[in-house]
């Protein structure tokens, strides 16, 4: 796996003979769901299809687990898998069976009951407090309904739960998906030998969590491009007055040691030149554009990167062969508030269509994407954000540090 650590002697699916053998796969179904409860965006879904249909076509029997939402240890109506189940089965193609839970005599006896075509989804695993617990009894029990585990779940890679790192113990061989074999392609390759010059655009809300992040960045970009909330803790460190724009106020020295390390490295970190700012965060807000050093008014919000900054990130992405965005550069779920993050994602997919690599990390930024009509163009679409960011940092990802290695799985 190209500029993978994780991926040294570690088994894929391509390793292993599946005909006539039960496969737990633990997939990423977390989708959203609408008003009506059915699934609003089918995206994780499809990500998932290459490892499923692999699987059935080498005569294997897929038994899909994975969560959906937050039910916190509980049975949640409104969060069982069955709109995800329609989904799935109108992409498969073929019929999708869904347990009544996860584990239970009656889940043993319809995975043993599964026949060769068909295709088995367990019930939200996170019904069950033992699943993020990791608990060891309740990740034998799974382990129990298969001869093989696969974990194609990126989106939970990052998390020791029981049906990404626990399972793991008592059911070898534990192999990567194709799904996380792509992520940590891209992901590996950027972090290890990106192709010059490299550009990250990081934005959102906090800078709380993407401290390591930016900081490990530094070490391997030519610019680094800040908007969203996060630039406003930076602005404040530099003494700007920025209103009543949201920013942190626990990590102002930590954004001004970022830029001080920054420039000692030679990165250009560049924060936003100007911007649109309003009275209140709503749709139908008193908006005005604000020019470069000038105070935001008490009262009024920072909302979005202004055109000045849009041309100077555009022309720094231009010239990018490699570019990783994480965050949206204002509160773009409002229209009236999106100009800027959707001229980035347009710049970024110009690129791409140039020759650059592109890789997208974060729900919120796939988000801005589609709504710039651009996500066929860009190279890749992570399905993990938390994961993407902990790989970035440089932290060993648990659901992918338990892979079984090379010579000590059979199958």
């Amino acid at each position: 796996m190209a500029g993978s650590r994780y991926f040294e002697n570690r088994m894929t699916l391509r390793d292993v003979d599946l005909s006539g053998k039960r496969v737990l796969v633990r997939v990423d179904f977390n989708a959203p769901l609408g008003d009506d409860g059915e699934v609003a965006d089918d995206f994780r879904i499809r990500s998932a299809l290459p490892t499923i249909k692999h699987i059935l076509e080498s005569g294997g029997l897929p038994i899909l687990i994975s969560h959906l939402g937050r039910p916190k240890g509980k049975v949640v109506a409104g969060l069982s898998l069955e709109p995800v189940r329609k989904v799935l089965e109108g992409l498969l193609g073929v019929e999708v069976k869904l347990a009544p839970d996860c584990v239970g005599e009656e889940v043993k006896t319809m995975a043993a009951a599964l026949k060769t075509g068909e295709v088995l989804l367990l019930e939200n695993s996170r019904f069950h407090a033992e699943e993020k617990a990791n608990d060891p009894g309740f990740a034998e029990q799974l382990a129990s309904l298969a001869d093989v585990f696969v974990n194609d779940a990126f989106g939970t890679a990052h998390r020791a739960h029981a049906s990404t790192e626990g399972v793991t113990h008592y059911l070898k061989p534990a192999v990567a998906g194709f799904l996380i074999e792509k992520e940590l392609e891209f992901f590996g390759q950027m972090m290890t030998d990106p192709r010059k010059p490299f550009i990250a655009i990081i934005g959102g809300a906090k800078i709380t969590g993407k401290i390591e992040v930016l900081k490990n960045l530094l070490d391997r970009v030519d610019a680094l491009l800040v908007g969203g909330g996060i630039a406003n803790t930076f602005l404040k460190a530099q003494g700007r007055e920025i209103g009543s724009s949201l920013y942190e106020e626990s990590t102002v020295d930590v954004a001004a040691e970022i830029l001080e390390l920054a420039k000692s490295k030679g990165v250009d970190l560049v924060l936003p030149e100007d911007g649109v700012i309003a009275d209140r965060v709503e749709t139908g807000a008193e908006t005005g554009l604000l020019a470069n050093g000038e105070p935001v008014p008490e009262g009024y919000f920072i909302v979005d990167v202004g055109p000045r900054t849009v041309v100077r990130f555009i022309a720094l992405i231009a010239r990018a062969s490699t570019i990783f965005w994480n965050g949206p550069l204002g509160v773009f779920e409002i229209e009236q508030f999106s100009h800027g993050t959707v001229e980035i994602a347009r710049a970024v997919a110009a690129a791409s269509e140039g020759g650059a690599v592109s890789v997208i990390g974060g729900g919120d930024t796939a988000s801005a994407i589609a709504r710039a009509g651009v996500t066929d163009m860009i190279t890749h679409i992570s399905t993990g954000g938390g994961a993407s960011l902990e790989f970035v940092e440089g932290r060993e990802l648990p659901g992918i540090a338990a892979l079984t290695r090379k010579g000590e799985g059979q199958a």
